[in-house]
């Protein structure tokens, strides 16, 4: 018996001790990660998806400032400045790289793809396929990137237009002449090829793009005269899955020059009064939330060819003040859809 009970004892302080040895081992892994953080730009989308991509990191045991130490750059939406982020880092330990936007990705990518000493997650690149820096979202990556990319699905958001207008016959897109314009626009065109959408007309007008951090704004002063110009043509305007339509300016130029509403691409475009009546959105939070997920298992260890890139969740918003400024009635499962995303006063 007292044999037995000494057995016991041994087997419960080994176990005491590969417990602790463990322990260590995943305190000693949560310590002193270093993350290069690359942005297409300072502005929106990317400033709420790093914050929130921050906060989810902490929350799951990298803090800046404790056991997390973060190089930041944004390119400005400029392709070439990712070159200088390359020739200054390139010789630099990074357990993970994090790019948000189709600027810092596909710049970065065009040096790091295919280096495997750095890791990249992507947060919201509009199409990563197209980039080259992944081949689907079905299966393992084929080299160091992986992520979530950004848009909700061209089909989606042509239900979510024609469910609120069912008499739908013309969409004016107004983009600017950026990699992500190019890809979204691919997909819009092909789907009005198809039996489901091949009755609705989409009027493209482009304006140049502009790189800088502010070049947002000039674009949208640039796409003032084709606002006016459509603005008789179509029956409702919808903002472009680029750095022109993601921008506050834009939706603020439609709204005060168009007799016809906005399709936002953002959830500020109808929540912060921007100017869009509704909305189909990626879960910006939900991007955030993910790419820090996908961070914290390349931190940890797991190899990036495991990490399947992923699309995001998205939400609907609306705006009932401008909605019946322009005599439109929204569906009552869609109002339900929208919970507290919705503005009634």
């Amino acid at each position: 018996m007292f044999l037995h009970n000494r057995i016991i004892s041994f087997i419960c302080l080994v176990i005491a001790v590969l417990a602790f040895c463990n322990s260590a081992d995943i305190a000693e892994a949560k310590k002193n990660v270093n993350l290069l953080l690359i942005d297409s730009q300072d502005s929106e989308p990317y400033k709420t998806i790093r914050g929130v991509m921050l906060k989810e990191l902490a929350s799951l045991g990298y803090a800046e400032g404790k056991n997390l130490t973060i190089k930041y750059w944004s390119v400005g939406n400029r392709e070439g400045r990712a070159k200088r982020v390359w020739l200054e880092e390139k010789d630099k330990h990074y357990d993970a790289v994090y790019t948000s936007g189709t600027m810092a990705t596909f710049g970065f990518s065009k040096y790091a793809l295919g280096q495997t000493n750095f890791k990249v997650v992507f947060a919201a690149p509009t199409d990563p396929v197209g980039l080259g820096v992944i081949d689907n979202f079905q299966s393992q990556p084929k080299s160091n990137f992986t992520g979530i990319c950004y848009p909700v699905k061209v089909q989606k958001r042509l239900r979510f237009i024609r469910k609120i207008m069912p008499d739908l016959k013309k969409i004016g897109v107004i983009y600017a002449d950026m990699p992500q314009s190019k890809s979204y626009n691919k997909w819009l065109r092909e789907a009005l090829e198809t039996d489901e959408f091949k009755d609705i007309e989409i009027l493209f007008r482009e304006v140049p793009f502009v790189a800088s951090e502010m070049g947002h704004k000039r674009m949208a002063m640039l796409a003032e005269k084709h606002v006016k110009e459509l603005d008789s043509q179509v029956d409702i305007f919808m903002s472009a899955s680029d750095q022109l339509g993601t921008q506050r300016p834009y939706a603020e130029i439609v709204y005060r020059i168009a007799s016809k509403p906005l399709l936002g691409i953002g959830r500020k475009d109808v929540m912060d009064n921007w100017g869009a009546t509704f909305s189909i959105y990626p879960s910006l939070e939900q991007i955030a939330q993910r790419a820090a997920y996908m961070l914290k298992e390349i931190f940890e260890g797991r190899p990036v060819k495991d990490i399947i890139p992923e699309w995001p969740d998205f939400g609907v918003a609306f705006d009932m003040n401008k909605a019946k400024k322009f005599g439109i009635s929204i569906p009552d499962d869609l109002l339900k859809a929208a919970g507290n995303d919705i503005i009634r006063q």
